[in-house]
């Protein structure tokens, strides 16, 4: 290993930033040297620029701009891009984040180039191989050189895939780190003023292509999603991806309902902390809602994230059922005893992570939370 080791960052998409913040500013406090590769894949501002600020994340040392686009598109523009910056960097690791296409691209790269890699949010599964998420988890995991595991279930999945313990550390979560940074500036009232909301309103956040991509799949749920409405106002911060497919389901301004452009992490985890309720396919909402004790309700046929439903607020609906668990959980509200979280959800996932890749880089070998050894 070089004198002075270089880390890359690869970052695609929302909840890329806010994992990777606390690992970056802990590798910053070890020397590490590092630098972030931003690709672009949520080309909207108030879906990536923002979060740079609002997360403290150091300038990109490259922006690729691939933009949107079909899986095969984005993923063949990622690659050419990658290609030529990882090259030109010469890291001697990259890190990749979540389940984007962004990491699946980087991850290949590095593999053809022989650059080691790392996955955080490791050993995720919902065994939907119908979600382009689920494909792009086994594959990065098949690949990666050191693996970062969220949850004690990812380690058993893992093992079931044939990754070798000592490949794996199980190390909390990173989003969960960036969230307790977060947690004095997250006031709603701001936030619930500018957008006109009442005390009590609902948040809904909904992309998913299985959801949003067919025009019967969208009406199903916009119809489902109005019908819940008439039980508490909703605002919707409406992802690029499913904007125009919603809006011709019926998903526009009403009185029941507010359609708003994306938020900055801030704003949108303060809107988050003060609703009622929370109706989303979003992985990363279902872990900030069990956080907040906030109660939420995710469309979706499965979960990757089942400790969300074990130790949180979620629950996995239809849009046929929907409107019925949205009436059962404002009647029962907050469902979270206070200070009970999830194993190693403790504000600490960032600089664990950092303990372990700054030995990896000096070419210590420490014994991995999976072999029983729990970090500190």
């Amino acid at each position: 290993m070089r004198e002075n080791p270089l880390v890359l960052h690869v970052l695609g998409a929302r909840p890329n930033f806010v994992k990777a913040a606390p690992v970056v500013r802990a590798l910053g406090e070890l020397g590490v040297r590092q630098g972030i590769i931003h690709t672009g894949q949520h080309y909207d501002a108030l879906m990536s620029d923002v979060f740079f600020a609002d997360l403290g994340l150091p300038e990109p040392v490259a922006n690729l701009g691939v933009g949107s686009g079909s899986h095969a598109k984005q993923t063949a523009a990622l690659l050419v891009g990658l290609e030529e910056v990882v090259q030109a960097q010469d890291p001697d690791l990259v890190v990749v984040y979540g389940d984007v296409n962004s990491t699946l691209a980087a991850i290949l790269v590095c593999a053809k180039l022989g650059v080691p890699t790392a996955h955080v949010e490791a050993g995720l599964r919902s065994f939907d191989r119908g979600m382009p998420e689920e494909v792009n988890r086994v594959v990065t995991d098949a690949l990666a050189d050191l693996l970062f595991a969220t949850s004690p279930e990812a380690l058993a999945f893992l093992a079931n895939e044939g990754v070798p313990a000592s490949k794996v550390h199980l190390v909390g979560n990173p989003m969960i780190d960036s969230l307790f940074s977060a947690l004095p500036k997250l006031d709603p009232a701001p936030v619930v003023a500018r957008l006109g909301l009442p005390a009590r309103y609902a948040v809904a956040t909904l992309h998913r292509p299985a959801n949003v991509d067919t025009p019967e799949a969208a009406k199903e749920l916009v119809d489902a999603v109005l019908e819940v409405s008439r039980q508490v106002p909703i605002v919707v911060p409406i992802h690029p991806r499913g904007k125009a497919r919603l809006a011709e389901a019926g998903l526009v301004d009403g009185e029941t309902i507010k359609v708003v452009d994306p938020l900055g992490y801030v704003d949108f985890l303060s809107l988050v902390r003060g609703a009622a309720l929370v109706v989303t396919d979003s992985g990363g909402v279902q872990e900030e809602t069990t956080m907040l004790g906030v109660p939420c309700l995710t469309v979706r046929p499965n979960t990757e994230r089942p400790i969300t439903i074990t130790h949180g607020t979620n629950r996995l609906v239809t849009p046929a059922l929907l409107p019925a668990a949205a009436e059962k959980a404002l009647a029962d509200g907050a469902a979270t005893p206070a200070g009970e979280l999830p194993v190693l959800w403790d504000g600490k996932s960032g600089p664990r992570i950092a303990t372990v890749i700054a030995a990896w880089l000096k070419g210590d070998n420490l014994a991995p939370a999976s072999q029983g050894k729990r970090p500190e």
